[in-house]
């Protein structure tokens, strides 16, 4: 083999190296329409002697779109050697509620079915999503959350619906969660 040959194979695997290192920190990376969650406690569920333990986490989350929502979720968070170096794909049993907290605000035009947030749940193909839609007839916010993943989804998913009511005795303007959806 000569020095051109070399070079152009080392060249070879220095790109394919950078490609792989490039989608590993693409889907490593944060991947959140929001801010990140507040945790508010997590609770052990399966003992493991040497290694971390399996628990269920809660969180809250305030809507980054709508002023006056905020919801709460819970998810099992894998303990043992995978789950502490976060190498273990985490199961997509996730519980959502979502409440009105304050005066509901909407500060621009949504999408019906956006994303709120995203959470990487696996190193390379699954995610947690908490999806915000309208029901204008009932003048209700709707929030999913669900797991997926590139291959092949998941059924697990829970719902949540906040009606958009007066908060106090200064909120006499309701807003129409169906004026801001495009």
């Amino acid at each position: 083999m000569t020095s051109k040959a070399i070079v152009k194979c080392d060249s070879k695997w220095k790109v394919l190296a950078l490609g792989v290192l490039a989608l590993l920190l693409w889907q490593a990376g944060p991947a959140s329409a929001a801010e990140e969650p507040d945790l508010i406690f997590r609770r052990s569920t399966v003992f493991k002697w040497l290694s971390p333990n399996d628990k269920l986490a809660t969180y809250a989350l305030d809507d980054p779109e709508v002023e006056g929502v905020a919801c709460h979720f819970t998810v099992p968070e894998k303990g043992g050697y995978k789950g502490w170096l976060g190498l273990a794909e985490e199961v997509s049993d996730i519980s959502l509620a979502c409440r009105q907290i304050g005066p509901i605000k909407f500060k621009h035009k949504l999408e019906q079915g956006d994303d709120m947030f995203r959470q990487r749940r696996s190193l390379f193909f699954k995610k947690m999503q908490i999806v915000r839609g309208c029901d204008a007839k009932r003048n209700v916010l709707v929030y999913m959350v669900y797991s997926d993943r590139l291959i092949e989804g998941s059924p697990k998913n829970s719902t949540s619906s906040v009606p958009i009511m007066p908060w106090g005795a200064g909120d006499a303007a309701i807003q129409k969660c169906g004026e801001f959806i495009q």
